[in-house]
């Protein structure tokens, strides 16, 4: 079921008016309203995939529970390999098994031998790289001895498949998490509000910016060939605001919706487009995966291999960020995407020292322009990568930047009027953000009068009903 659409408008009144009238007396009930709202939330795609995430649930529930009640070392290392093997091993067989085997093929091909190999016909079960993570990392804390496993099964189904971040995150930590589900909770007015707050700005961010410039972005990135340079680099410009609205947009409706219920979810992105350099902008972009492989990837590389020195930090930031990209998807213009950003981040990690004695040298505010421009600008050549179908459809594109038609003025894609409010939207956008840049997020604004409250929801509800598009556009993060 997608946020915006009118079966969710149904769905969600509706399970909220249970959840704080019906079953608000039993913690366990409202968590067992929980499990049936979100495996009907999730199963509103296809029901199969109840059984795909049910199985990873029941598995690292039992397991866990066996971990915890060892302390042969050896057999909780089998347990967990167990664990991560089944993770694993689903997620690689719904989203990578294709990919390794077409590239198998072309490999032998290339060497002159022909190998016959069936590709399997599945269909990609929604927000699996999401879940699966989530699972896996609570085994792993139980392994690590961080939290204690929990014996309560409704607790822990709830935690996997709390319906708001289900399928595209943000990916919780069971120590944040799983306590919220044990615990009574009380309704409360003023957090309720702060989270339809959250729900209405994500869903302009979505509906209209987000699915306005998907409009441009598709035309401009599916006939390239047909445009001037100039028109391509606005394509990606406009592709990474699509982007980051769509994801951040949805990351705001779900930790809205989670306030709704009671539960706070961490935060997802920190205003990233303000970053003054690629390191600090994986701090601030799509945090709850890069955080996910700091702690379970780069940090047990960077111990293992400390003896490496400054390699060793270099080698795990180079494999975290590859994985990174291929965590986005089985094509290799991801994995180019996520090499780019370990290789900047390395450079970074490389010179921190020398940039440190040159930002003494500068004007510190000129400084600060430089590094969030040309972040900035680093980030929206990459997506390139990220938004191409192929490694040659990339490279195409960028032969078509960089070609006399760079110099020449941007194309009006038709419908002219479309696109010029969206350029105006991206604008205001921008100014806004960063006016808000120090706020949890952009709408809370709790001090300001009832009137001037008012006004702003107003306004924003005028703008979504005059220029959403209504057609239920997937979320970009749901083929992830």
């Amino acid at each position: 079921m997608l946020f915006n659409s009118l079966a969710f408008a149904f769905f969600l009144p509706t399970v909220f008016l249970l959840y704080w009238f019906a079953v608000n007396k039993s913690v366990r009930n409202q968590n067992l309203l929980l499990i049936l709202a979100s495996y009907f939330f999730y199963g509103w795609w296809d029901w199969r995939f109840l059984v795909l995430i049910f199985f990873s649930s029941i598995s690292d529930y039992l397991i866990s529970i066996q971990i915890g009640k060892n302390e042969a070392q050896k057999k909780r290392y089998r347990l967990l390999a167990l664990s991560v093997l089944i993770n694993l091993g689903t997620l690689f067989v719904f989203k990578y098994y294709n990919f390794f085997v077409d590239n198998f093929i072309r490999l032998f091909d290339s060497i002159g031998y022909h190998l016959d190999a069936g590709s399997l016909n599945v269909i990609l079960p929604v927000g699996i790289s999401f879940y699966t993570f989530q699972s896996m990392s609570y085994t792993i804390d139980v392994y690590r001895k961080d939290i204690q496993p929990t014996k309560d099964l409704p607790v822990f189904l709830a935690y996997i498949s709390f319906f708001p971040q289900l399928v595209a995150g943000p990916i919780e930590r069971a120590s944040h998490l799983i306590p919220q589900f044990i615990k009574k909770r009380e309704f409360s007015y003023d957090y309720a509000v702060d989270g339809l707050r959250r729900v209405l700005w994500g869903f302009f961010k979505k509906v209209v910016i987000a699915d306005n410039c998907a409009v441009f972005v598709n035309k401009i990135f599916e006939s390239y060939p047909d445009y001037a340079g100039s028109t391509l680099v606005l394509g990606m410009f406009i592709f990474a605001f699509q982007l980051y609205c769509d994801f951040s947009g949805y990351s705001d409706i779900a930790i809205g919706t989670a306030k709704i219920f009671g539960f706070d979810i961490r935060e997802n992105f920190r205003f990233p487009y303000f970053s003054e350099n690629v390191t600090d902008f994986w701090r601030r972009w799509h945090i709850s995966l890069s955080s996910w492989l700091r702690d379970y990837l780069y940090t047990p590389i960077a111990i293992r291999t400390r003896d490496w020195g400054t390699k060793s930090i270099l080698f795990a930031t180079m494999v975290s960020f590859v994985l990174i990209g291929f965590w986005h998807g089985a094509n290799w213009t991801f994995v180019v995407f996520g090499f780019l950003q370990g290789f900047i981040i390395s450079y970074e990690l490389l010179t921190r020292n020398q940039r440190k004695k040159i930002k003494k040298k500068m004007n510190k505010n000129l400084y600060k322009w430089i590094g969030i421009i040309s972040t900035f600008i680093f980030f929206v050549a990459s997506l390139v990568f990220f938004r191409s179908e192929s490694l040659s459809d990339a490279m195409a594109y960028f032969s078509g930047i960089f070609s006399k038609s760079l110099f020449t003025i941007p194309s009006i894609i038709s419908p002219m009027f479309r696109m010029m409010y969206v350029l105006i939207f991206i604008l205001v956008f921008i100014i806004i953000e960063w006016r808000r840049k120090d706020k949890e997020h952009v709408l809370q604004i709790e001090n300001l009068s009832a009137i001037k409250r008012w006004f702003i929801y107003s306004t924003i509800i005028c703008l979504i009903i005059v220029f959403a598009r209504f057609n239920a556009n997937d979320f970009i993060y749901f083929q992830f």
